[in-house]
């Protein structure tokens, strides 16, 4: 049987026996059709299924539009084989990109510099909402660890602070000179705030209870739509506390201390820099830059 029978054969079935939609089986049809017309519908060696998806990476495509060509051209050689159609299959041996993981979202410096000034530092809420911020910044902390600090849990005049993260590990973290002095600045005010059964939270709302989750969230969303950023979240600072460490020279054992990651491979992600710390780091280093 030539490549186009067997490619007909293989979506009839795909359509009557396993039953897929039939914008499945169009979607399959296209795709195929490609590596039919790449082979110039011939029947492939090894060799140029490897050629295909070589031919595929060289067009830019996304790793994920390459793994569905190369799932659909698998699929039609292991049908043929298994129904006594062809007697070998030529992408045994093949293999698909890996899927690249996404670079955390990270703010640049100057957008988080925006960001933690952009509270009024004359307004009670104004001055614990830009306590919070440098803390957020400072800390790496998660939205969780936020919420659940402590006052006894901070040591301003040694500039640090125990967080208290996922499975009930503790860390202690430096607090920097912007983070100790905003904190400073709004303890009065969270006596003032103060009304709740519970003293011991450092961040309050307005009724003098603990902020929640829900209530930082909207407080980073506030003040980032303030500034024209969007999308601005705890999380969305916290991987921009990573990403400014390594690109500033932290080795990946203190980001992972800091954060609080369990399993270093957590923390790989941002040995991948931005294109733009890697063009600066190329001209200072490399002897051939210039």
């Amino acid at each position: 049987m030539d490549l186009r029978g067997g490619i007909d054969e293989f979506l009839t079935a795909l359509a009557s026996e396993r039953g897929l939609s039939p914008n499945t089986v169009v979607a399959y049809r296209r795709d195929l059709d490609r590596y039919a017309a790449f082979l110039d519908e011939a029947w492939p060696s090894e060799a140029q299924a490897s050629q295909f998806v070589a031919a595929l990476s060289a067009e830019g495509l996304a790793a994920s539009t390459i793994a569905r060509k190369i799932a659909a051209v698998r699929g039609l050689h292991r049908f043929l084989v298994a129904e006594g159609l062809a007697d070998n299959d030529p992408t045994v041996l093949l293999e698909a990109p890996r899927r690249g993981q996404p670079l955390p979202k990270a703010l640049t410096y100057t957008e988080v510099e925006a960001l933690l000034v952009a509270p009024d530092p004359t307004l009670p809420l104004g001055r614990r909402d830009r306590a919070l911020l440098e803390f957020l910044y400072a800390t790496g902390a998660r939205v969780s660890e936020a919420t659940g600090a402590e006052l006894i849990d901070l040591e301003l005049e040694e500039r640090t602070a125990l967080l208290h993260g996922k499975g009930g590990r503790q860390r202690v973290v430096p607090l920097g000179a912007f983070a100790v002095d905003a904190i400073e600045a709004y303890l009065p005010d969270r006596m003032t705030l103060r009304r709740s059964p519970d003293p011991g939270g450092v961040f309050l709302n307005a009724r003098g209870g603990r902020l929640t989750r829900q209530g930082v969230w909207a407080i980073l969303r506030r003040y980032g739509a303030k500034v024209g950023l969007d999308d601005v979240s705890p999380h969305v600072l916290r991987h921009s506390v990573a990403t400014h460490m390594v690109e500033g020279g932290a080795d990946l054992r203190t980001v992972q201390e800091m954060l609080g990651h369990a399993s270093i491979s957590t923390t790989q992600v941002y040995t991948r820099v931005s294109p733009k710390h890697l063009e600066e780091v190329y001209i200072a280093c490399h002897p051939r830059s210039r």
